[in-house]
């Protein structure tokens, strides 16, 4: 016998994912290659004082200062993130910026809209969730594959809620 508990709540997410960047070179791969960076650079350094072209020390240790801004910058980035959840009420994306700040997105599933752009050779480029008043980029950093598959789960579940 049934008590009613067994309804699904309306608020309650048909849809939930959370959306981050790749970066195919971790932390401890990362750790390795700026020691063999390192060890290069005061190598090179090393020979060149050693054979009297000091000057030339310098442009070796900007070389290495960018190259370990780049990749603070690139993980740095991957801090981004996107939340994206579905309820038979409401579709929630918040966007949480690298510096943490965090903008959030609310379309009434009814009358949201999932826009997909594709190219013949690259697949899909551009992902948006819009209603009559505004749009909002949805996993614009995603790669190729994942943008696939998100792009048929997100569309089968709004799909899904639109039809009950």
């Amino acid at each position: 016998m049934s008590n009613g508990n067994d309804i699904a709540q309306p608020d309650q997410p048909v849809f939930a994912a959370e959306l981050t960047p790749h970066r195919s070179l971790g932390l401890r791969a990362f750790r390795i290659f700026a020691l063999i960076a390192g060890l290069m650079t005061l190598i090179h350094t090393f020979v060149f004082v050693v054979i009297g072209a000091w000057p030339i020390v310098f442009f070796f240790g900007l070389d290495f200062a960018l190259l370990l801004g780049a990749f603070w910058l690139n993980y740095r980035s991957a801090r981004a993130r996107e939340e994206v959840s579905i309820s038979r009420t409401d579709v929630s994306i918040r966007k949480v910026a690298p510096a943490g700040q965090v903008t959030e997105h609310r379309f009434n599933p009814f009358f949201a809209r999932f826009d997909v752009s594709r190219h013949t050779e690259i697949g899909i480029v551009s992902m948006k969730v819009s209603d009559r008043r505004r749009a909002t980029d949805i996993g614009s950093f995603l790669n190729r594959e994942d943008r696939e598959s998100f792009a048929a789960a997100f569309a089968g579940a709004l799909a899904t809620v639109k039809r009950r």
